[in-house]
């Protein structure tokens, strides 16, 4: 018992990783939080966009929802950090793996927030039609109310599972959470730090599970 106290939960170790992981969990924070709202903006733009039927704009939307959803983050994030500098874009470790996820996610969620808007029955849309509402119209305020419900329960998974991705970040250098714990075990050889790092993951992303399952609950039964 003592054994596996010093290998993963050490007291000196905890007491100087300690500010090291608090910094990191500020990092995580704020990535996870720009990658959500950049996402879904993106991707909720795109759905709209796709709606008109255009058709070069729709095979665009079509071919990049593909892309991003087949292959892994850490494909990308690897291939945008080492590969754009050879082009002659140098972007920051946070910024690269701020955009990869974001455009993960609106890969994903474009495709969610479509299904929700080909779920609302047509019937809604010749009603809002026959009003005088234009499509744009129809759509702001007649379907996509309806839609984003719909959408909400399988979007609400995938944004989790996607932010949780902020660990990618520690492979460039992003001094989040894991980051900070591998650096520290670099130094120190041991474990504690990595335990520091679940424990502060667990601390993150429990309340937003549990978030993510009440507002399932919550918009699950008034779907449209």
């Amino acid at each position: 018992m003592d054994r596996f106290v010093e290998t993963f939960f050490k007291p000196a170790v905890i007491e100087s990783t300690l500010p090291a992981i608090l910094s990191g969990m500020g990092v995580t924070l704020a990535a996870a939080a720009l990658v959500i709202v950049t996402g879904l903006v993106l991707g909720l733009g795109l759905a709209i966009l796709r709606s008109f039927g255009w058709r070069v704009a729709n095979a665009l939307i079509v071919v990049f929802v593909d892309v991003f959803r087949a292959l892994p983050p850490l494909v990308l994030v690897l291939i945008v950090y080492f590969g754009l500098p050879g082009v002659g874009v140098s972007l920051p470790s946070f910024a690269v793996l701020w955009l990869v996820l974001s455009l993960v996610l609106a890969g994903f969620s474009e495709e969610i927030f479509w299904a929700g808007i080909l779920s609302v029955r047509k019937g809604q849309w010749e009603a809002a039609r026959s009003t005088g509402l234009g499509h744009f119209q129809a759509l702001v305020h007649v379907v996509l109310p309806q839609a984003v419900r719909i959408a909400v329960p399988p979007l609400t998974n995938r944004t989790i599972a996607i932010t949780k991705n902020t660990a990618l970040g520690s492979v460039i250098g992003v001094p989040e959470i894991l980051g900070q714990a591998t650096t520290a075990v670099s130094f120190l050889s041991n474990a504690t730090p990595l335990t520091m790092a679940a424990i502060a993951y667990l601390i993150i992303f429990v309340p937003v599970v549990a978030l993510g399952s009440w507002i399932e609950h919550r918009f699950a039964w008034r779907r449209a």
